[in-house]
Order: C-alpha cells, then structure tokens, then sequence
C-alpha cells in the first residue's frame, strides 16, 4: 500500500473516531420503570396512561442516557410490604408503591443537588394512573406543554428532557429533546451514518489508489 493510501485509510479510521464519539450523546430525563418480579422493567408507557394494579411497584429514576436500553435502574429497596407497611388497604382503593431515584451528582444539572433516594406508597382510587400516584406523594411535579413529566418533588427545578453532548454535571445541553423522554429512540444518529459513509468512500479510495499504482509500475 502507498503512503498515499495509508494516509486516506488513517483519515477514514480519525472520521469515524469522531462520529462514534458524536453518537455518544444522551438525554437528561425521568426514566419510568415497572416492577417485573424481581427485577425492574422499563414502562412499555408512559405514567400517565399506565393503570398499575394494586400492590405494584413503580418506579422512576433521574439520569442521563442514550435510550432505554442504556437508561440507569432506580436503586434502592423495592419490596411492596416494606414500601406501603405503614399504608393500610382500604376498601375502595388501592395502594401502589413508588421507588424515586433522583440520580447521581454526575447526572444533575449544572448547580443542582439531586435529592437522597426514596420510596412512598400511595393510596389512591381503584382505576388511578401512575401519574396520579405520583401526585399524590411526591409533589410539586413539573411537565411541559407536551405533558413530558420534567420533575419529582420540584427537582430539577429547570430542563426538561434536554440534549447533553455527554453524561455528567459538565454535560452541556444543546438543544431540547425531540422525542419523548419516556421512549428515546434507539436507533443511530445521522451524524454516526455519514462517518461510516464517508469511511467507505475514503477506503475505496484508498484500494483505488494502490491499485492504480501498481498498474502504472
């Protein structure tokens, strides 16, 4: 191979570098997680239109992720008995416990502390969403005109769903959210696409050259 085309195929590598490092761009937001047995299952929806029966365990937890295959799990006890012990049943309700996770100072907004992890039971009427639950034991809650939930308990106390070009309390938001927190999407950034695209020209080139090369020789 030539020099020529070692220097395009080095070049190819550094573009794709920097869009796998582009692609590593996350959502600060309120993930929404259902109680499966033992083990914590993200919400096939969102707060607002779940109905959770009575003894279940809710739960939402405040980071900063890629989607929901890379979002953070609530921590912490959640145990439905040890949650709602001090909530008796009452006939004519239900109770449904709440697992709140306020996340890492790593994930916070630049300024704010995130508040120590919780746990509430919350007894409401039979056909009651979660959001309804929510409302009852952790106000003042915060949505957006979208009906997005924003905040648990008044934290944060600004964002909502906000873009950051990486995790942490450094993160700096660059454009607000476009999809629902509830359900970020998955799939590869266009920035990740036009790096690979731009790989394959630059190889082909790359080949091309050498080829050429060899024939001139």
């Amino acid at each position: 191979m030539t020099r020529r085309a070692a220097a395009l195929l080095v070049t190819a590598f550094l573009l794709l570098a920097g869009a796998a490092q582009a692609h590593a761009t996350g959502y600060r937001y309120w993930s929404f997680w259902e109680r499966d047995g033992g083990r914590w299952a993200y919400a096939t929806e969102g707060p607002s239109t779940a109905r959770p029966a009575d003894g279940s365990v809710q739960g939402f937890r405040f980071a900063v992720s890629q989607d929901s295959a890379d979002a953070a799990q609530p921590r912490g006890t959640a145990d439905f008995d040890a949650i709602c012990a001090r909530t008796p049943a009452r006939e004519g309700s239900k109770r449904v416990a709440l697992v709140l996770d306020f996340g890492t100072a790593a994930d916070a907004p630049s300024g704010e502390t995130p508040p120590a992890p919780r746990t509430a039971c919350a007894r409401v009427a039979p056909d009651a969403t979660t959001a309804e639950a929510l409302a009852a034991v952790a106000k003042p809650l915060r949505y957006d005109t979208n009906a997005l939930l924003c905040a648990i308990s008044g934290y944060p106390q600004r964002g909502c769903g906000e873009q950051v070009s990486g995790s942490g309390n450094g993160a700096a938001a660059t454009a607000p959210a476009k999809k629902s927190a509830e359900k970020p999407d998955s799939g590869p950034s266009v920035g990740l696409l036009a790096g690979g695209a731009v790989v394959v020209v630059l190889a082909g080139a790359a080949v091309w050259q050498a080829g050429r090369r060899r024939r001139d020789a």
